[in-house]
């Protein structure tokens, strides 16, 4: 190309295109902006606000363009047709650069996954939306994403362009509902956001919904990251997964807070990163014999009193605690000792800060617009409204991008009876009836089938977990069968049954003694884990111990007690964080654990306690293989009340794992207490939560050392034969079947 190839002159009206340019808000920037041919010849439109000059450089000849006005708009129109893959010269007062034009480039989305996106099927939609760096045509770059089917125009902002609104329009695809742009040359851990223009005009900033890493507060952007690969599973760990995560295996979970597991003291209260936590809480966790660790909310939220349940970055693991790497690691280490992680996962509603998903493209997008719908009464959030097929795939992705990306054994999904059902926490009137004129979410509840669907489709022998409070039925049950299909639910009946009933002073207890056996009524309805939760010590409720009553030294032989019962009842365990210490004051997610409890004798006894527990409860498999089949559980005596005594045997799936288990719960001690059970010969005791090492009394079942005892042909409880123990007070103790008499 030569200089007289040119047009002297532009002398074209552009007054209505820049003044929609400087507002902000261009529909159709690829319309206008960039290169256009036709039979006249060529015209290359660039904005630049702040640009002194901008030259165009085609076929190694360089141009400058013509300034329209003294406007940001610049103009260079060509007598012949000019090929795309020029390069722009933009000098400004502080620096000159030279790039490829953002309006050069053809969109790089995928139409056919948008389909699946507006279908309400795609499950990969992070390899679609949000920022992505890949080469396209040729240039290293980010194409951004974002779906916003209202707006009147979407640009991206952000460091590369100082903020500015009018610098990088989006290409808007009607079909869809999608903007797209590929920015040429940005660099990684760059902030961004998106501009979007309302329907009414209004212009809001928002982070990005798929953003895979968000500013710390109080800032609010999303940050540009590198190309993220899937952590690899080998076929060893996928072995292990599925040993660790199966209905026959002995699942022991530890919650943990990351922000307050431990804090550096000395280094101004500033919390542990993923790769100090790995270091020394993975192995922590490991010693006690716990076999998961589940974390709370680890999403990117922006308000600490929240505990990661008002999540507004539901792709991107917290920065709190390090980097994307950082938490690859953590997730690592978990592999490396064979401990299973679950995150907690909060798809029943978002928060309402301006930059989050609320009226994201100036209408209710992601939300019902009918507040009886849209709007979360207790927590001041918003509801997704599930029956929108865009909202359903943005989940989909996310419960799946948890499980692709970074390989982890499950998630637990949180306050699943709010989604379930439209009168949750609402009075008559302040809810819709659905298409049937029922309760019930169907937008939620196909939904949550979906996810669960695809989650155990396509990473088999995962475990997605179920935090229901409510008699909803068959949750954990196929779908094909009806159910919700979750793999496991939170036995919340259990824990609020049996925590009402420890709360009670023992001489009332055997009024209440049904507390304590009706869970038995529906153990086998569900594939149940009972859990001790966060929620159990906080808002004012106590601690655990704190909720024990008695004197100094009942609370504990009492909260000892109820861990053992715990064990041997039918389920998978949970325990939150500083269970293993009983603490007398109840979680404050603004500090640490108060580690110095160990140096305690009654307190380590606790510790002792939940450490003998675990590595028990994973080598016995009566504890754990027929958790859910009535072949596992038999009741020797639940209708001793007046001593407030339950007894009754676990059994495996071998003829041989039998384990008789007595729980009492008075300060009493019980001399030559007799109990049936179900086979004849010599039982040993292998755990007494009254052992003196445990800090408990120190009274021994049996007389001699070697705290075996010998079955006796004497009719007991419905049995032929029967032992004859002492019981400690305020105790749990187990009885392992050994061999025949002999």
């Amino acid at each position: 190309m030569n200089s007289a190839s040119k047009s002297p002159i532009i002398t074209h009206d552009y007054a209505a295109q820049i003044s929609a340019l400087n507002s902000g808000c261009f529909r159709d920037p690829f319309s206008f902006l960039g290169l256009h041919n036709s039979p006249e010849g060529s015209v290359i439109r660039v904005y630049m606000p702040g640009a002194l000059t901008v030259s165009v450089n085609v076929d190694h000849q360089t141009s400058a363009m013509q300034r329209i006005g003294d406007s940001a708009l610049f103009v260079l129109a060509f007598s012949t047709k000019v090929s795309s893959g020029y390069h722009l010269t933009i000098e400004f007062s502080d620096t000159v650069i030279t790039t490829r034009d953002v309006y050069d480039f053809s969109s790089a989305l995928d139409e056919s996954a948008m389909y699946l996106f507006n279908e309400g099927s795609l499950e990969h939609g992070y390899l679609h939306f949000g920022a992505r760096p890949l080469t396209h045509q040729g240039c290293e770059g980010t194409q951004f994403c974002v779906w916003a089917p209202n707006a009147r125009s979407v640009s991206v902002i952000g460091e590369f362009n100082h903020w500015q609104p009018c610098q990088h329009f989006m290409r808007f695809h009607p079909a869809s509902g999608v903007w797209d742009l590929f920015v040429p040359h940005l660099k990684a851990e760059q902030g961004y956001k998106y501009a979007i223009v309302g329907v009414d005009g209004e212009v809001t900033e928002r982070a990005d919904p798929y953003a895979v890493k968000m500013q710390q507060a109080p800032g609010t952007a999303s940050v540009i990251q590198p190309a993220q690969q899937s952590m690899p599973l080998s076929d060893a760990e996928q072995t292990r997964r599925r040993q660790r995560n199966a209905i026959d295996a002995p699942i022991a979970i530890y919650e943990v807070h990351l922000g307050s597991w431990k804090r550096r003291d000395d280094e101004d209260n500033r919390y542990l990163t993923y790769r100090e936590l790995a270091d020394d809480l993975l192995p922590y966790v490991k010693a006690l014999g716990f076999s998961h660790v589940q974390l709370m909310p680890i999403t990117e939220y922006p308000f600490d009193g929240s505990w990661g349940y008002q999540p507004v970055g539901l792709f991107a693991p917290t920065s709190r605690f390090g980097s994307l790497d950082d938490f690859r690691y953590f997730v690592a280490q978990c592999a490396e000792l064979d401990l299973g992680i679950l995150i907690d996962w909060v798809p029943g509603h978002f928060p309402s800060d301006p930059h989050g998903l609320h009226r994201f493209d100036g209408t209710h997008l992601y939300e019902h617009a009918d507040s009886r719908q849209g709007y979360h009464p207790d927590w001041n959030t918003y509801i997704y409204n599930y029956e929108r097929p865009e909202v359903k795939s943005y989940l989909l992705s996310n419960a799946n991008y948890w499980l692709d990306v970074f390989k982890l054994d499950g998630l637990r999904v949180d306050a699943v009876a709010s989604m379930l059902y439209l009168d949750y926490s609402r009075n008559d009137g302040e809810w819709i009836p659905n298409q049937f004129g029922g309760r019930e979410n169907l937008g939620a509840i196909d939904c949550i089938r979906a996810v669960n669907t695809r989650s155990y489709g396509r990473h088999p022998h995962i475990m997605m977990v179920a935090e229901e409070s409510t008699a909803w039925p068959g949750v954990t049950q196929a779908v094909e069968h009806n159910g919700l299909g979750f793999g496991y639910k939170w036995n919340m009946g259990w824990m609020n049954d049996s925590l009402s009933y420890m709360q009670r002073d023992p001489i009332h207890r055997k009024y209440h003694h049904h507390e304590m056996t009706f869970s038995m009524a529906y153990a086998y309805s569900e594939n149940y884990i009972l859990p001790l939760s966060h929620d159990e010590v906080v808002h004012g409720k106590g601690a655990l111990l704190s909720k024990m009553p008695g004197d100094d030294w009942q609370q504990f032989a009492n909260l000892r007690a109820y861990y053992g019962f715990m064990y041997a009842h039918p389920g998978k365990k949970l325990l939150f964080m500083g269970s293993e210490l009983a603490p007398r004051s109840e979680w404050d997610h603004n500090r640490g654990l108060d580690w110095s409890l160990l140096e305690s004798p009654p307190h380590m006894g606790i510790y002792q306690t939940i450490k003998a527990l675990n590595h028990l409860y994973r080598d016995t498999p009566a504890l754990y293989e027929l958790d859910n089949s009535p072949c596992g559980f038999q009741w020797i005596d639940c209708h001793n009340g007046e001593q407030s005594v339950l007894s009754f045997a676990r059994f495996g799936k071998s003829s041989n794992d039998l384990l008789v288990v007595v729980s009492h719960f008075t300060p009493q001690v019980l001399h030559c207490y007799r109990i049936g059970v179900p086979r004849g010969g010599i039982y040993r005791v292998v755990f007494n939560s009254d052992d003196s090492n445990l800090y408990g009394s120190g009274t021994t079942p049996v007389a001699h050392q070697q705290q075996m005892v010998q079955s006796k042909a004497i009719a007991s409880h419905g049995f032929e034969h029967s032992i004859e123990i002492t019981i400690g007070p305020l105790s749990t103790i187990y009885l392992q079947y050994m061999s025949a008499d002999a």
